[in-house]
């Protein structure tokens, strides 16, 4: 089957939004309201911000206000990979913090126990399964730096599990697959839309108050608080986190750390018991390759592959618009590598495709901050690894809030910021040489030119 054929039924839409659980919208806010805490957005950031404020202080009165609806965006369109890093995975955070990297692993790993805690202690079904991930080797040249990365784990105390081809072919059967490291611990496959509706309705069990379709336009000073404007009223605050991450920050001397780039994903329809026991994946552990353009790939609870990555589109201007959602020519890419990764399952049909923008910044992990003397926090450039890290991202947020030093506000990842990202049109046309360059290198072994390891040098770069 060529690509085009299987993917003509495919709707235009996450699949995981269309689950026949998803909640109906809250009303939006409508005239003025006061609040201790005022937590701009919907998404795991925000959702998390809220909870775990009415958690450390039952009294306190949080809102949380909306654009759109809880979980429509990034939240609710990922792959579903829950990861322990804290630091976009252990060789990025090696080359940025090799000094306190065995402390941010520790953090990353009691954050995910954390999540796992929270769904049991609200009873949130979000199909959580921690089988772990497999790094997966296709070129020859990766299956040299998986070793090096298994390596420096090793070192520091951690622990992966090496695969050669015929121990990863046991585990998931791909004639592409060369070899791979298995994480068996620190990645959970989840409903990426369920955990955000579980979270929603954990945070209005514990009194927070929730308005949906009601964006943030403007932030302002008042008296010895907040203001933030909404097209129907105002809400006052005492303080105030944002968790708009993609979508241009209310403090504006932020966005030019971030810029939106779009991903793509496709789900397939259910597998059947033949075709799964083709390929195997009896563990359900999630799935990347190790090219600089990679894919991720993971069961759902009903057996569909959700196949994404590969392409990372930045639109010049750094707009985020719902046209970019639908990218045809993208979506043709994926299918045919999926078919020659899993040329068994030829004939399978995808039933969803669709896009969205991830919060990139250039050292690829969340930074952290605050504005307006300390009354406004923020955490953004989670750069597509969120899911699990924008719980410690709510901690370091209300943290900063309370104004004391913590364990995670004396982190050096804390305390640091990316580089900025140039205006356009430099911003522009240094994505598209680094794209290129990336392309480049997986068709070249590896190597990496002038360009990439000028990047590399500078602590600035592109990723998906």
């Amino acid at each position: 089957m060529d690509s085009a054929r299987a993917l003509s039924d495919a709707r235009p839409t996450p699949f995981w939004l269309e689950d026949p659980g998803r909640p109906a919208a809250l009303p939006a806010l409508v005239g003025g309201t006061t609040c201790d805490l005022l937590v701009v957005g919907g998404g795991y950031s925000g959702l998390w911000t809220a909870l775990i404020a009415k958690e450390r202080d039952p009294s306190l009165d949080v809102v949380l206000v909306e654009g759109k609806e809880v979980g429509w965006a990034a939240s609710g369109r990922n792959g579903g990979f829950c990861a322990a890093s804290l630091t976009h995975g252990f060789g990025n955070g090696l080359q940025r913090w090799p000094a306190e990297l065995g402390h941010l692993e520790r953090l990353g790993a009691a954050n995910l126990d954390g999540i796992e805690a929270t769904l049991g202690r609200y009873g949130i079904d979000a199909e959580w399964e921690r089988t772990g991930e497999i790094d997966v080797a296709t070129q020859p040249h990766q299956l040299d730096e998986l070793h090096e990365v298994a390596e420096a784990v090793a070192r520091h105390g951690l622990d992966v599990t090496v695969l050669d081809r015929d121990e990863l072919r046991a585990q998931v059967d791909s004639p592409t697959f060369l070899g791979g490291i298995w994480d068996r611990d620190g990645v959970a496959m989840v409903h990426p839309a369920k955990l955000a509706w579980g979270l929603k309705e954990a945070c209005l069990g514990q009194g927070v108050r929730i308005f949906e379709h009601t964006p943030a336009n403007a932030l302002s000073e008042h008296g010895s608080g907040m203001a933030v404007r909404t097209p129907y009223g105002q809400v006052f605050a005492r303080r105030v986190a944002l968790g708009t991450n993609a979508f241009p920050s209310l403090v504006k001397r932020v966005r030019p750390y971030i810029v939106p780039v779009y991903d793509y994903a496709l789900m397939t329809e259910p597998l059947s018991a033949e075709q799964l026991a083709a390929i195997g994946w009896k563990g359900r552990q999630g799935l990347s390759d190790s090219a600089n353009k990679f894919h991720y790939f993971r069961l759902s609870a009903d057996n569909r592959i959700l196949w994404g990555g590969y392409d990372a589109v930045y639109h010049y201007g750094g707009h985020v618009r719902n046209e970019y959602d639908q990218r045809p020519e993208t979506f043709r890419t994926l299918a045919h590598n999926f078919f020659r990764c899993f040329p068994q399952l030829e004939g399978l049909r995808f039933t969803h495709a669709w896009g969205g923008a991830i919060d990139t910044c250039s050292r690829f992990s969340a930074f952290f901050d605050t504005a307006y003397r300390g009354r406004v926090a923020y955490a953004a450039g989670y750069t597509g690894l969120g899911v699990g890290a924008t719980r410690f991202g709510a901690e370091v947020m209300l943290d900063l809030l309370e104004g004391t030093r913590t364990e995670r506000t004396s982190l050096e990842m804390v305390r640091s910021k990316p580089l900025p990202f140039p205006p356009e049109p430099v911003r522009w046309a240094g994505i598209e040489i680094t794209t290129r360059s990336l392309e480049r290198a997986d068709r070249t072994g590896g190597h990496r030119n002038l360009w990439l390891r000028t990047l590399d040098r500078l602590g600035l770069g592109f990723d998906s």
